[in-house]
């Protein structure tokens, strides 16, 4: 068991809270305590809900001391990306247009935490409209792991307070990357699912066709823990799957023996850092020796070619889901997000087209690549933190900005295909690496089962950025 109660796990900490041993309570109020101590600093909340969590807490002890304890995340403290709707309280989805924004109910996935007896801290900072770049009126997410750093982009509020223990578990949102990009710079795990897996429902759009909803968490079993709760068909949301929600642990102690692992050495390793390389290198290689079978695979060949159009498809979709408020408020926007709405405005309908079939010949040529393995192995993003500041951050979109830097990270938004990221090594200057495994549709079970076979042999999860 974890030393620290703050960066304990859930599996952890609800075997306690089931038995009696650890209150909500006092989990909870410690848990605000140290945001009360810290995110002045991280600046990973946009809002905290103090009085609410205290209430959900007592709520929680009260219900077990009575023998009515419903699962893992009973009285578990936890906070979701400020796109989810949360009844009372604002959701901003980091947009000034949308700081008066007061939902009248809860998103399903907040609805689903709450029948699942967790904990709602608060909401968490976030990009402009889920994208890239910060509105100036809001703070800018530290990575906990070295101060003035890349946080991971649009769910940086999620990957920070996970990282530096404000939190248990958090929602964060892939469009992208995004789920990605900020377990991969903070050293957590991130489980994005299949595309319709986990309602949208009361979660502000970024780009409708691409957006994914999932958890950060500090395991793959606290990973699965909360897609339990929050996986399934929701009649609110006509864009999920009907497919029966599987028992996520269900592979938990089932190890790596026999699983078939593709990995094209060249995709993985060229035009990467060599210490990212080969701390993903390395990691395959512990899969292989747990009993795996690492199979050859080739990615599309027109990858590069394909890239681009995801910028397209999102820009797009974007200016759709913003009708309302812009171009009407357009100056309320920050420099990032406005010129991204803009060039989505300025494409025609046959640009976007043209890029939805690039996005179809992508997708089919991952089917080839994906048809005789059970998962594939690649890096979860392109580099690891590097430096950035606040001025960059707010925009405006930088006239280097690189598609290749999202070929770990697009094909599977693509493909709406569920990954895992999962730290792997330390780079240089000691900031975080992290290894993905990509799976078939609806294999979040698989994905959980790698990564709890990868955690058996490692200890990269339970490192923890120094000074929090």
């Amino acid at each position: 068991m974890s030393g620290e109660l703050h960066y304990q796990t859930i599996l952890e900490l609800s075997a306690q809270i089931e038995a009696g041993t650890l209150s909500p309570v006092t989990l909870t109020e410690a848990m605000l305590d140290r945001i009360a101590a810290l995110d002045g600093r991280l600046k990973s909340y946009a809002t905290v809900m103090a009085d609410q969590a205290k209430a959900e807490a007592w709520d929680a002890e009260l219900e077990i001391a009575a023998g009515r304890y419903r699962g893992k995340l009973h009285g578990i403290p936890i906070a979701v990306k400020d796109l989810c709707y949360t009844k009372g309280v604002r959701t901003m989805g980091g947009c000034a247009v949308l700081a008066d924004h007061v939902p009248d109910y809860d998103a399903t996935v907040v609805r689903r935490f709450r029948e699942a007896g967790a904990v709602l801290l608060g909401k968490l900072n976030l990009t402009e409209g889920a994208m890239a770049g910060y509105n100036p009126a809001f703070d800018v997410p530290e990575n906990p792991w070295k101060d003035g750093h890349w946080p991971g982009a649009s769910s940086s509020g999620s990957g920070a307070a996970t990282a530096a223990g404000l939190a248990y578990a958090t929602l964060g949102s892939d469009t992208g990357g995004s789920i990605r990009h900020p377990a991969a710079v903070c050293g957590t795990v991130g489980l994005k699912p299949t595309w319709g897996r986990v309602s949208r429902h009361g979660v502000l759009d970024l780009a409708q066709s691409l957006d994914h909803v999932g958890p950060l968490a500090r395991s793959s079993a606290d990973a699965g823990i909360v897609m339990q709760a929050i996986a399934g068909l929701d009649p609110d949301d006509p864009t999920t799957l009907a497919a029966p929600v599987p028992d996520m642990l269900a592979g938990l102690e089932a190890g790596a023996k026999g699983l078939r692992i593709g990995w094209d050495q060249r995709y993985a390793t060229e035009d990467m850092a060599p210490d990212y390389a080969a701390a993903v290198t390395a990691a395959v290689e512990v899969m292989a020796k747990l009993g795996a079978e690492i199979v050859p695979v080739s990615m599309p060949e027109r990858l590069a070619e394909y890239l681009p159009a995801w910028a397209v498809l999102c820009t797009s979709e974007a200016a759709d889901a913003h009708r309302a408020t812009y171009p009407a408020r357009a100056e309320e926007y920050g420099p990032w997000f406005r010129e991204w709405l803009a060039r989505g405005h300025a494409f025609s309908a046959a640009d976007y087209a043209q890029a939805n079939n690039l996005r179809a010949a992508c997708v089919g040529e991952m089917r080839r690549t994906m048809q005789d393995v059970d998962l594939l192995a690649c890096p979860s993003t392109a580099r690891a933190a590097y430096p950035m500041s606040v001025t960059q951050a707010y925009g405006p979109i930088p006239e280097d900005r690189d598609p290749w830097q999202t070929r770990f990270t697009v094909p599977m938004d693509y493909a709406g295909l569920p990954t895992i990221s999962l730290p792997c090594g330390l780079s240089g200057d000691g900031l975080p690496l992290s290894l993905q495994f990509v799976a078939h549709a609806l294999a979040e079970p698989l994905l959980i089962q790698a990564g709890a076979a990868y955690e058996s042999a490692s200890e990269w999860h339970r490192r923890h950025p120094p000074g929090w």
